[in-house]
């Protein structure tokens, strides 16, 4: 049974570096292809576009497999696309210059390449040599600092349509020598491209890495790179079981931090506003709301409602630049406060504590979510979204991750599980709690007031 007219399976097994494989001969490139390819010419929906794993025919890559039929192509380039959708998705007429047609030699040629590798794991596990995921994982600072280097520098604003190595290092103030080393990393690692002693932007550097671009991340993204101090202090951390005094090169721009948790709100606003459901709300209190992104989204979801955001003195003037931009004064508001320690207010339909738990020690979210019962109205709602564990705290990994993050920058901040939060509303007086599972890293908790 094929729900499709055609089901095509694209080899793209990484492999090693130097090894031969389909990527290394663009066969990611080739899949982007036949996706804009299939679109254009109107059979996207005709035809099913799987990736898959090695199959054993590095050497003729990149390999591509069309069922019903069971055709093999081998070795395509961007430029066959069009004619195999063309000829044999829409036709049915097979490109026959690019069929592997003797079954015999391709079996030979496949029994071959699993003999060898079942040979090189074999030797590599005798030698006690680090597999290569653990190797990668432990390397893996390697490509981050790269990028994150390249964004301090602004070095993709810098390269722009298109410069040598030394007038990038004019351009930001850099040596020379060590620029191009940085570059030619990038290069590497796909986010430039280098022509002729020139390096370009790749599409995905132009978009997203480059002022200018509508969807620049770079001031959100400098948040991350201002963790980098934080994190290097994870050992001393670890010992003394808070976070340690760092030197003053740490990076403390409230700035970049609200723009990268605006990012990441915009990302997830159109899910919450659906999970939070529009009836019965008219005030809302968006605790730590930061840029106001998620009050934003639910004020122009629900005409009728009103948010005010409680957040820190350097954090309110940033949200109301945002307020402003939306065109939300009269309905979104701002005060300045401690969640702990000020009045919250009262008979508040909904109150949202979006990014906020995870800052606070386990006793002081249940002191949290006691004020929060208090002030809302009867019948009206918490909704929590932090990164959720799950209750033996392995899972989900971004999680478990992200409570190292709170260890090395917060005094006693962590990422709980659903068990926990469960427990502190329980203990606060909510019921119908409740969690909802949303795309992300984030999810949500939710609890009425009686």
């Amino acid at each position: 049974m094929e729900p499709f007219r055609h089901h095509l399976f694209v080899c793209t097994q990484a492999k090693p570096e130097g090894a031969t494989s389909c990527p290394g001969n663009r066969s990611w490139q080739v899949l982007q292809a036949l996706e804009t390819e299939l679109c254009k010419q109107g059979l996207d929906d005709e035809v099913q576009v799987s990736t898959c794993g090695c199959l054993g025919l590095c050497d003729d890559g990149p390999v591509m497999i069309v069922y019903p039929e069971g055709v093999w192509y081998r070795k395509i380039r961007e430029e066959d696309i069009a004619e195999i959708v063309s000829s044999h998705l829409r036709s049915g007429k097979v490109v026959s210059r690019l069929v592997w047609c003797d079954q015999q030699e391709m079996k030979s040629e496949m029994i071959e390449h699993r003999d060898q590798y079942r040979a090189m794991v074999k030797a590599k596990d005798q030698a006690g040599i680090l597999p290569d995921e653990l190797n990668e994982m432990i390397r893996g600072f390697m490509p981050s600092r790269a990028v994150l280097t390249a964004l301090e520098l602004d070095l993709f604003s810098a390269v722009g349509n298109g410069r040598s190595a030394n007038e990038v290092a004019d351009k930001v103030g850099s040596d020379e020598r060590a620029t191009e080393m940085l570059l030619n990393a990038l290069a590497s690692l796909k986010l430039l491209e280098k022509r002729d002693g020139k390096f370009l932007n790749t599409a995905m550097s132009a978009r997203f890495l480059s002022e200018g671009s509508r969807d620049n991340a770079r001031p959100g993204l400098m948040h991350i790179a201002h963790l980098w101090d934080r994190w290097s202090t994870l050992t001393e951390c670890v010992q003394s079981g808070t976070c340690v005094e760092r030197d003053e090169r740490e990076h403390s721009d409230v700035r970049d931090f609200i723009a990268a948790m605006d990012r990441n709100a915009k990302e997830r606003a159109a899910a919450v506003v659906k999970a939070v459901g529009v009836n019965g709300i008219r005030r809302m209190l968006d605790l730590g709301g930061g840029s106001g992104a998620y009050s934003i989204a639910l004020a122009r979801e629900m005409p009728n409602l009103n948010s005010e955001i409680l957040d820190q003195a350097e954090v309110v003037p940033l949200t109301h630049a945002y307020i402003r931009k939306a065109g939300l004064e009269e309905r979104v508001t701002m005060r300045v406060g401690d969640m702990l320690r000020d009045p919250l207010g009262k008979n508040y339909d909904l109150i949202l504590v979006s990014a906020i738990c995870h800052m606070f020690s386990a006793e002081e979210n249940r002191k949290l979510f006691r004020r929060v019962y208090d002030a809302l109205a009867p019948h009206g709602r918490v909704i929590v979204q932090d990164f959720i564990l799950e209750g033996g705290k392995t899972a989900p990994r971004f999680a478990a991750l992200f409570s190292l993050n709170m260890l090395v920058g917060t005094r006693a901040g962590s990422s709980y599980s659903e068990p926990e939060y469960t427990e502190w509303l329980q203990n606060a007086g909510f019921s119908d709690i409740r969690r909802m599972r949303l795309p992300g890293p984030a999810g949500f908790m939710i609890g009425f007031r009686n």
